[in-house]
């Protein structure tokens, strides 16, 4: 059985394989706090496809997620004072939303930095699922800021209230798009200069945003007119839209913590095993997911006859073809099973 790919360094400790090759392991889609999207959806809180190999490797990719979560804090913040004058309930609900966005960098930095914590005798696959438990603590903030949101659109909607301040709220509108069209900008150009697809990806998400901030305009168009109940009607809209990224977010995260995969990272890998010479068959395969890690477990069968040198050169290479085609894949082991005698000791020990 060959061991997990590690490159070794002067003083002979191993250390993971960290694509040396040059592979652009972007996560294709797969992440914990990144697929909070579609139309009705703002942009994605999953950690794990906000930020793909690209963004987490590099000063720059990291620069821009701070940046521009800081953009959307100061954006809230002076939409936060227009609510406190103007009791706004549509711009309370997109304040909240912007004050989500910008609280996720809390819990994400810290995962961040936490993950790149080498592994011990005690944490031996490393700290990679301190960004799973970074996905907890967006998804209570997803859920707190839809809650509160809610509660203050019913209860405007229940017992009008007056709106005042119009012209202040459609300024704060104004910039609540402007913000997030100012992050969304800046993802996507920083996303392309460092080849990062989730953070384009994200930017695009950003400016989907910008137009749920654009909403709270036709609230305030309609409070000016005299429809009372403009206002807390599109609060509850813009709830719906937080309930669609809180139903997406708690998804990704409970996905993680139950080690799901994609499917068709599975077929991948069962097809380059098969294709690899020597691979007679294959037998388990198991992938799991250590924050941006993508970890294999493998079992292939070989020739009986062949030499535990030539069945270990064959492991060996499937691992090695495995660590070029998969994408995020920073671990390997694979396992040579003679073909004909396949685990007759210990078969009935495992399901």
């Amino acid at each position: 059985m060959a061991a997990p790919a590690q490159h070794r360094d002067a003083d002979g400790h191993g250390h993971p394989h960290d694509d040396e090759h040059g592979h652009d392991h972007d996560e294709g889609g797969h992440g914990l706090l990144a697929r909070l999207r579609h139309t009705v959806t703002p942009h994605s809180h999953d950690a794990a496809m906000s930020v793909d190999s690209a963004l987490e490797g590099s000063a720059q990719g990291i620069r821009a997620l701070f940046i521009s979560l800081a953009v959307l804090g100061v954006t809230a913040a002076l939409q936060a004072v227009v609510y406190v004058f103007s009791g706004s309930v549509a711009l309370l609900g997109d304040t909240l939303h912007n004050v989500a966005d910008a609280l996720t960098a809390l819990p994400l930095g810290l995962a961040f930095w936490i993950g790149r914590r080498a592994p011990t005798r005690r944490y031996t696959y490393g700290y990679g699922r301190s960004e799973d438990l970074a996905g907890i603590v967006i998804v209570v903030l997803i859920t707190a800021s839809s809650a509160l949101a809610a509660y203050e659109a019913v209860s405007h909607l229940l017992h009008p209230q007056h709106v005042s301040h119009l012209w202040a709220v459609a300024v704060a509108a104004v910039l609540g798009f402007a913000g997030n069209e100012i992050v969304a900008r800046y993802r996507i150009r920083v996303g392309n200069q460092i080849g990062s697809a989730a953070l384009v990806a994200d930017g695009l998400h950003a400016r989907t945003d910008g137009f749920t901030s654009l909403s709270v305009l036709v609230g305030a168009a309609g409070v000016a007119i005299g429809w009372k109940w403009a206002d807390p009607v599109v609060g509850l809209l813009i709830t719906v839209a937080i309930l669609f990224v809180l139903r997406d977010a708690a998804r990704e995260v409970y996905r993680r913590l139950m080690d799901a995969v994609d499917p068709a990272l599975v077929d991948d890998v069962e097809q380059t095993l098969r294709s690899t010479k020597g691979v007679l068959d294959i037998g388990a395969v198991r992938l799991r997911w250590i924050g941006h890690s993508l970890r294999a477990e493998c079992n292939v069968v070989v020739d009986a006859n062949l030499t535990v040198v030539e069945g270990h050169q064959i492991a060996e290479e499937c691992e090695h073809r495995l660590l070029h085609d998969l994408p995020r894949l920073t671990a390997a082991m694979v396992h040579a099973d003679p073909e004909g005698h396949l685990h007759e000791l210990t078969s009935h020990h495992v399901r």
